[in-house]
């Protein structure tokens, strides 16, 4: 079965070459030229992770990702400008799974979208049925859900798995490099705040602030403390 991708890009150029490119490469893909025409194709046509430009002529592409996520938790890679870093940091608090700068890359872009479906249909074929329970988290790997004091957590596909790996070394360090290749599914590259910006988010959905749950080892990675 082909992967569906939305994609909500104003620049009819672009768009065109991304579309064109994606289905050369075997995906099923449906195109929008501005934020309101992408929220009606995503309600009204099933898609597997959408790709959404920041800025779009009518919505701004934060907006939509603030709409999307208010009813599905589908993958979405932003699209933003090259050095914006406050856009990303936006996108991130907001719910995006990853992102590209632009002038995008269509090889990049695949790649990017097959490691993001890679994991979440690896999760859901191997993953065991069995709950875990970390003190007050509880994992439901069959439900691809993870509970704080038995209220599901409101995550991201790649908070998600982020946190699972977190969980599933709990007490030990996790180094970027190998937590950035097993959550993400790339190489962790120099000046990258991705990983860092999903931490944050993911502190903040915890009541983590004080950094007790998920630890900062300098110079290594993170560690996932299970509160006594």
């Amino acid at each position: 079965m082909q992967n569906r991708v939305l994609l909500i890009e104003d620049d009819d150029e672009l768009r065109q070459l991304l579309a064109r490119y994606l289905d050369s490469q075997g995906f099923t893909v449906r195109e929008a030229a501005n934020g309101e025409d992408g929220l009606a194709l995503a309600a009204e046509h099933h898609c597997d992770v959408v790709v959404l430009d920041i800025m779009l002529p009518d919505l701004n592409g934060l907006e939509v990702l603030r709409r999307l996520r208010s009813r599905t938790h589908l993958p979405v890679i932003l699209l933003t400008a090259r050095g914006d870093e406050t856009d990303r940091i936006v996108g991130f608090e907001v719910g995006a799974d990853d992102y590209i700068p632009k002038p995008c890359n269509p090889r990049e872009l695949v790649a990017r979208l097959q490691a993001l479906l890679r994991r979440i249909s690896w999760d859901q074929k191997t993953e065991a049925d069995a709950v875990r329970h970390y003190g007050d988290v509880r994992l439901e790997p069959d439900q691809r859900r993870i509970l704080l004091n038995d209220q599901v957590l409101d995550l991201t596909a790649t908070e998600y798995e982020i946190l699972q790996v977190l969980l599933a070394h709990a007490g030990s360090v996790v180094r970027k490099t190998d937590l950035m290749q097993w959550a993400l599914g790339r190489r962790l590259s120099p000046h990258d705040r991705t990983l860092d910006m999903h931490i944050s988010n993911l502190r903040r959905k915890l009541a983590d602030q004080g950094g007790k749950r998920i630890e900062t080892v300098r110079g290594l990675g993170y560690s996932y403390r299970v509160p006594a």
